[in-house]
């Protein structure tokens, strides 16, 4: 670790590039091979697992964590608490063409994967989506369209296979509500509405 990474609190390995001009925060963690570009955000308490790239203007928020071989491009936004899977895929673009490059940021549609959601490895989110609070994207899922919070997500093209709790449980709850069996946190569903009501204890 050189002086300049301990005075400013973070971590990149020997073999990670670090471009000037990117924003990382205090003890977040970047590995082997890895690319953070400039004017990135990396929020605090991060961990960027082996061959991780992130492109100019990607936001992550704190305590993210995100495996090995994942991209992140411009216009994608992970909130707080964020998990990506090993190998899952952003995309940035609806319609790619080598032959016409669509590379400036207003080609670019924003995805955001909001506050302490899961996706799986080798799931792929199609660009243009907002993946919701707590959700749970599966292994090899392919999701094309907004995911509700707490949702767990599965199948080509995914589609809401369930709920999935605070702690990670797949929930067993029908309309008015229930409880998580393992952590106790309750809930009340509506249609496809799902919100906690109560925290254990």
């Amino acid at each position: 670790m050189s002086v300049t990474e301990q005075e400013k609190g973070w971590f990149a390995h020997e073999t990670a590039v670090i471009d000037e001009g990117a924003e990382i925060g205090a003890g977040t963690r970047i590995w082997h091979f890895s690319h953070v570009s400039s004017g990135s955000r990396i929020g605090e308490r991060c961990s960027l697992g082996q061959n991780v790239f992130v492109a100019p203007r990607v936001t992550v928020g704190n305590g993210v964590k995100i495996q090995n071989n994942v991209s992140l491009y411009e216009g994608v936004v992970l909130e707080d608490y964020v998990f990506c899977g090993p190998s899952m895929v952003f995309t940035n673009v609806r319609t790619p063409r080598s032959a016409f490059p669509r590379n400036t940021s207003a080609d670019y549609a924003e995805t955001r994967v909001r506050y302490g959601a899961s996706i799986g490895a080798n799931a792929t989110i199609v660009c243009g989506a907002t993946v919701g609070e707590w959700a749970f994207v599966a292994a090899g899922a392919v999701v094309t369209r907004d995911v509700p919070d707490y949702a767990l997500m599965g199948g080509v093209p995914a589609r809401r296979i369930g709920w999935a709790c605070r702690c990670g449980a797949t929930l067993r709850v029908q309309e008015p509500g229930g409880a998580c069996t393992e952590c106790g946190r309750t809930y009340s569903l509506q249609g496809e509405t799902l919100r906690l009501e109560s925290e254990p204890g």
